[in-house]
Formats: structure tokens, C-alpha cells, sequence
């Protein structure tokens, strides 16, 4: 079992930055694979980061260059900073953890954190 807890959403101009972060409930070294995915309204769940145990992230085409994903092991978070938002950033952001065990993949979910880009 792995609970998931986001924080640092909110309400940023366009062009502002935001750190999301997504602290777990267990070591991050014993997650396979960490991520971020996104809803806006209207459209389907969209990932944004994943980062592996290896630590090394891939991002979306629409994020890369301005969404970077980091980790905090001391602290078992996982963290989203991101800079030059635009509107279409606007959505609920999940944080995804993706677990191994005995052969079998298990997913869990945070509650979500709603980031709105708006002037």
C-alpha cells in the first residue's frame, strides 16, 4: 500500500510558477515508477512526468522545457515545479505511483491538486 498526498496547487497568472509536491507514504526507493498526470475540464487524463527508480524523468512534449520533476528521498516526496504556465496548464494534477509486487503492477492515486492559469 502506497498513500499519496499532494499539495501546492493553486491560482498563478500566466507565465507564473508553481512546485507541486506529492509526499508518500513509504520509502520513493521502493516505487517502481512515480508520475504526474494532469485532467482538465472536458479532456482525458494526460500524463506529465514519469520518473523511474532510476530516478531519470520523461515529460510530455507539451510540458518539456518548462515542467521539471525531482525527488526528495529523505523526505519520500516527489515534486513538479512548474514555470511559464499557460492557460492550458490549467487541470487537476494526480501524482501516480506504480508498484511491482510478487509479479503483479499495483497503482495509487493522490487526491489530486487543482491548478488554475488564468489572469
Amino acid at each position: 500500500q502506497v498513500q499519496l498526498v499532494e499539495s501546492g496547487g493553486g491560482l498563478v497568472q500566466p507565465g507564473g510558477s508553481l512546485r507541486l509536491s506529492c509526499a508518500a507514504s513509504r520509502s520513493i526507493f521502493s516505487i517502481n515508477v512515480m508520475a504526474w498526470y494532469r485532467r482538465a475540464p472536458g479532456k482525458q487524463r494526460e500524463l506529465v512526468a514519469r520518473i523511474t527508480s532510476s530516478g531519470r524523468p520523461n515529460y510530455a512534449d507539451s510540458v518539456k522545457g518548462r515542467f521539471t520533476s525531482s525527488r526528495d528521498a529523505a523526505n519520500n516526496t516527489v515534486y513538479l515545479q512548474m514555470n511559464s504556465l499557460k492557460p492550458e496548464d490549467t487541470a487537476v494534477y494526480y501524482c501516480n505511483a506504480e508498484v511491482l509486487t510478487a509479479g503483479s503492477w499495483y497503482d495509487y492515486w493522490g487526491q489530486g491538486t487543482q491548478v488554475t492559469v488564468s489572469s
